[in-house]
């Protein structure tokens, strides 16, 4: 999302508090509540990766294979990465690790103050800038970038360089599943190519711009008000007037699809999704992190195959 300040996701322990809580805490946590965090099984030398989300964690896993070990900060799909709180044992990964890959764009600000508190001489991924994208003229950056297939095919060779730099032994390893993986990206672009010989210039609507890259890519053309989506960006209550005028999308059936973020529901929008259902209209459900049990690309296989499906009822 396009998020204000207080959206964004926060880190609330001071840098001392960090350094005194990591003084007395050791390697590791047994408590199941300290962090929503997960890790790869290490493999002897395998290089040491932070990922801020189990979205690039997989990614990484995918180009690293057996020769990375993976920490993926934010991996539980029922947590609002907006509202995540960072913790100890992720500035503990993060001192270890050879490299990190965050979103960037605000998204996961936590990551740089975190480095920066440890002097972590990491080498750090910016997913939205290696991406290419930027914010449009008089607009905000959507920083969305792993729903821009070619986006992520950047990021992935520069993952790959990243592992070949702390592994050089096994780089070319590294570039070859890299290639790999941009293959089946490429038939993910097919897929939205195909979307878009078919539906182009058809209409939808969003309660968030999580999609919007795959959307466009696909020829679609987003109707909800603008004051709609930017309201539920910043955790605002919706007007009245902006609400009715977003369910009349649905009520009048203007649009062939709502494409919904249930990673960060709420009242306004379960009254979108709701107006959609008594229309008719499809509902595409999109998450904003890996569901359990998927990978990276079997994730957004999915999804395109999903809003295809809708868009052909």
């Amino acid at each position: 999302m396009l998020l204000s300040p207080t959206r964004r996701v926060a880190a609330l322990l001071s840098c001392a508090g960090l350094a005194a809580l990591l003084a007395g805490c050791g390697s590791s946590s047994n408590s199941k509540d300290d962090d929503n965090a997960t890790a790869s099984p290490a493999s002897g030398s395998a290089v040491p990766v932070v990922a801020s989300t189990n979205v690039y964690g997989d990614i990484v896993e995918r180009i690293g294979g057996d020769r990375v070990s993976v920490t993926s900060i934010i991996s539980d799909p029922d947590q609002d990465p907006h509202s995540y709180e960072a913790n100890t044992r992720n500035q503990l990964a993060l001192s270890k690790a050879k490299v990190v890959v965050e979103n960037g764009g605000g998204y996961d600000d936590f990551i740089d103050r975190m480095l920066k508190s440890n002097g972590s001489s990491a080498e750090l991924i910016n997913a939205v800038k290696v991406s290419g994208r930027t914010a449009p003229e008089g607009g905000e950056l959507n920083e969305h970038v792993w729903y821009d297939f070619p986006g992520v095919a950047r990021i992935a060779d520069r993952i790959a360089a990243a592992l070949g730099k702390a592994d050089p032994d096994d780089a070319a390893t590294f570039t070859k599943n890299a290639e790999t993986f941009k293959d089946k990206l490429t038939s993910l672009r097919s897929k939205e190519a195909d979307i878009k010989k078919e539906h182009s210039g058809e209409a939808i609507g969003i309660t968030e711009p999580v999609p919007l890259y795959l959307t466009e890519a696909s020829g679609l053309v987003n109707k909800t008000p603008e004051d709609f989506s930017e309201a539920i960006e910043e955790g605002d209550d919706v007007s009245a007037k902006v609400l009715q005028e977003t369910l009349a999308l649905y009520s009048d059936k203007q649009v062939k699809a709502l494409v919904y973020n249930e990673q960060t529901s709420g009242p306004q929008t379960e009254k979108v999704e709701n107006a959609a259902k008594k229309a008719g209209i499809p509902v595409v459900p999109v998450t904003e992190t890996l569901p359990e049990g998927k990978d990276y690309l079997g994730w957004m296989t999915d999804n395109v195959d999903a809003l295809a499906s809708a868009l052909d009822k």
